[in-house]
């Protein structure tokens, strides 16, 4: 017999229950904008199965188990821009959503200094459920509407969205905001150049970290393996804390967005 409800849910074919949300949200599905906007880290949401983990409320409400305040961006920014956004409502200490399912931050068990109690010693049986039950149906809902535009004959410029802690292992960041990509010659100059055109902010260039195949998945499988314009979107969490911040940064990156389409519609590129 299991001794908790963490141990029957390494074990059990269903980790989500009929009281649990599905892991896959979308918001104005029928935008006609070319930006198809994603949220890997936009909840922090536990099965109820897992037991919050074994962690207090306390560290679930850090950045360890979401991006704090993008999940306010990237839905007010999707109205502006009238634009497709997918979001994932789990926490990313269950399943990390931008992470390759192989690679062992996939399922953390420390994150920052935080051990993972309820990640620790999990069978491959348990990973793979987790996989099977939040990963998969929120990669697949983003390569089917990639399909579906382009079945359409509508573009496709994939963003990704997430925030930054201002502060990792002691260490201040003092980026406001960064622009995160690998083989896209594009889109990523275009919004690097509009960014540090902005008298206001510190840009990071592929900081405070760089897109590659073995820590990312949005980027490189959804959007550059299909050959697409992709950047991602990295803003420090201090800024987006509270509803006029996200207000704030939305309208900005709206601005911002609207422009570089002008630019790639210009050359031709979409």
């Amino acid at each position: 017999m299991k001794e908790n409800a963490l141990d029957d849910a390494t074990d059990t074919a269903l980790l989500l229950s009929a009281e649990d949300v599905p892991p896959v949200h979308e918001f104005n599905a029928a935008g006609r904008s070319p930006f198809l906007l994603t949220c890997d880290h936009y909840g922090r949401l536990i099965p109820r199965a897992l037991v919050n983990l074994g962690l207090p409320e306390s560290e679930l409400v850090r950045h360890i188990a979401w991006d704090i305040g993008i999940a306010g961006v990237a839905e007010l920014l999707s109205r502006h821009l009238d634009a497709h956004l997918i979001v994932q409502r789990y926490s990313r200490l269950v399943i990390d959503c931008n992470r390759p399912p192989h690679v062992a931050s996939s399922i953390p068990r420390i994150s920052e200094a935080t051990t993972i109690s309820g990640n620790e010693g999990i069978s491959r049986e348990a990973a793979a459920i987790r996989r099977a039950q939040i990963f998969d149906p929120y990669h697949r809902r983003i390569g089917e509407i990639i399909d579906q535009r382009g079945s359409a004959d509508m573009p496709t410029v994939l963003v990704s969205l997430h925030s930054f802690t201002p502060i990792y292992a002691g260490i201040a960041r003092p980026w406001h905001i960064g622009t995160l990509y690998h083989r896209d010659t594009h889109l990523p100059p275009l919004l690097l150049q509009s960014l540090r055109a902005e008298s206001d902010l510190v840009v990071g260039d592929n900081e405070p970290y760089a897109v590659s195949d073995e820590t990312d998945y949005t980027i490189p499988v959804h959007g550059e393996a299909r050959g697409l314009m992709t950047t991602g979107i990295e803003i420090r969490q201090d800024l987006i804390s509270d509803q006029a911040g996200e207000q704030a940064w939305a309208d900005r990156l709206a601005r911002i967005l609207g422009e570089i389409e002008v630019t790639l519609r210009e050359r031709q590129l979409i």
